[in-house]
């Protein structure tokens, strides 16, 4: 049975420690982590001082404003090892990030890093309701992505068994866990939804599938996607966050007492919102991009990167660290659509307000002249794939209208057969079809 209320001996000390613990603990450690990137990462070093700041600056956690960002642009410029802080010697893993444009992002760890990150990844599956001797069904995908290899060895160091299963041969995945009877699993949000398709094609009923808790990350999703995942499969969906420059999964984890938002893990991870425009550190609750700043990492720090992810910093509940608001989608994902801001997520909240559709979609974008059109592609539940013709066209006139009057644009809307959008057996669903000429 899974744990949903732990009891405070069951967590670390630092899970209920006080905000100045807290802060105290990250003060030291991001003075020890400035100082580690600035005498060992020259192209950092650099433009500190093209800033005219110094690690000595920094007195207290505010000061942190004061030093430059880091993007991803800058881990491409200096591909593969530019921004690496110890020498090859020291490194122990090498990944990647699974980008499809240019040069890809490589992060190093040493021993220690990846001691860390099983750790944080054991405590992320603590705070999903998972103990020593559960077992946990893998199917992040293996290889130079982080999912795979950072989840195996935090699975590990819970105490549980792994069935490193990886992404891809659905009847396969769908075999070995009515088979071996996992507790858990872990897995995109979209490829779970492949899972329960294929329970739902041999008839069997979400009651009877083993698994208890599902841990997904990777790729945004809503709580419309999260109320569709639990009905097929039967679980607890709960959210982990985390990107491969800053380590992979388990820069933070929902805890399924409340499923309010993914607990950051402030002791290794210092987060900061700020205005995507201007860069200006923005107050706790109010939107922007996300920065993290890492306080423990020794082969790859990163200070101040820009993740490009859109959400808000939440007040403590389940445990001592602030959380982060749902992803509503990333400022270099935005599309802008006869001048309005659209994010994915926004259009997937809607197809997801009505039940007989399912959390497979796309947006197909074309132009007409200088008049950008927007189609939305979704398709029906299985259970309802005898909706006549006149139901779907209802259907989509009333998708069309909330897409209308919530997010503000006009669009063309398909309802297709069950099964009728493409399914992404390995990595992450593709959402948008971007058809528009590139502006040179």
């Amino acid at each position: 049975m899974l744990v949903k209320n732990p009891q405070p001996g069951e967590l670390e000390a630092i899970e209920t420690a006080s905000r100045d613990e807290i802060s105290a603990l990250q003060l030291q450690r991001l003075q020890w982590s400035l100082r580690h990137t600035y005498d060992n990462v020259e192209p950092y070093r650099k433009r500190c001082q093209e800033k005219g700041i110094h690690p000595d600056d920094l007195k207290t956690l505010s000061d942190l404003s004061k030093f430059p960002f880091m993007t991803k642009a800058d881990l491409r410029d200096h591909y593969p090892f530019g921004l690496f802080a110890v020498p090859q010697s020291k490194i122990a893993r090498l990944h990647a990030s699974s980008g499809t444009t240019g040069k890809s992002v490589v992060v190093g760890y040493t021993q220690s890093d990846l001691n860390n990150w099983a750790n944080l990844i054991a405590r992320s599956l603590r705070a999903a309701g998972l103990r020593a001797g559960h077992m946990v069904h893998n199917a992040y995908g293996y290889g130079m992505f982080t999912g795979g290899l950072g989840a195996h060895y935090g699975i590990e160091r819970l105490g549980c068994t792994v069935v490193p299963m990886s992404g891809g041969q659905t009847e396969k995945q769908v075999q070995q866990i009515v088979d071996f009877r996992p507790d858990g699993m872990m897995v995109t949000p979209s490829y779970s939804l492949v899972i329960a398709e294929e329970f739902e094609r041999r008839g069997i009923d979400p009651k009877d599938i083993s698994l208890k808790v599902g841990i997904f990350g990777a790729e945004p999703w809503g709580e419309g996607m999260r109320a569709e995942i639990e009905r097929k499969l039967g679980i607890d969906a709960v959210d982990i966050y985390g990107l491969t420059e800053v380590m992979g999964p388990g820069v933070a984890s929902e805890c399924i007492e409340t499923k309010d938002g993914p607990v950051v893990w402030e002791d290794h991870f210092y987060p900061e919102i700020i205005d995507p425009e201007t860069g200006e550190v923005l107050p706790d609750g109010e939107m922007g991009e996300l920065v993290f700043t890492s306080l423990t990492k020794e082969g790859f720090p990163v200070i101040r990167y820009r993740t490009r992810d859109l959400t808000r910093l939440l007040k403590p509940t389940a445990r001592s660290f602030r959380r982060l608001g749902k992803i509503t989608g990333r400022s270099d994902d935005m599309l802008i659509v006869r001048g309005v801001n659209v994010f994915p997520t926004q259009i997937e909240e809607q197809i997801m307000r009505d039940p007989r559709l399912s959390g497979n979609y796309q947006i197909v974008l074309n132009r007409d002249g200088h008049m950008d059109n927007v189609e939305v592609r979704c398709e029906l539940q299985r259970e309802a794939s005898s909706l006549g013709a006149d139901d779907r066209a209802q259907l989509a006139k009333t998708l069309q209208h909330h897409i209308k009057t919530i997010i503000g644009i006009s669009t063309k809307i398909t309802v297709l057969d069950f099964n009728g959008i493409p399914r992404t057996e390995v990595g992450k669903a593709r959402r948008v079809i971007d058809q528009r000429p590139q502006q040179v």
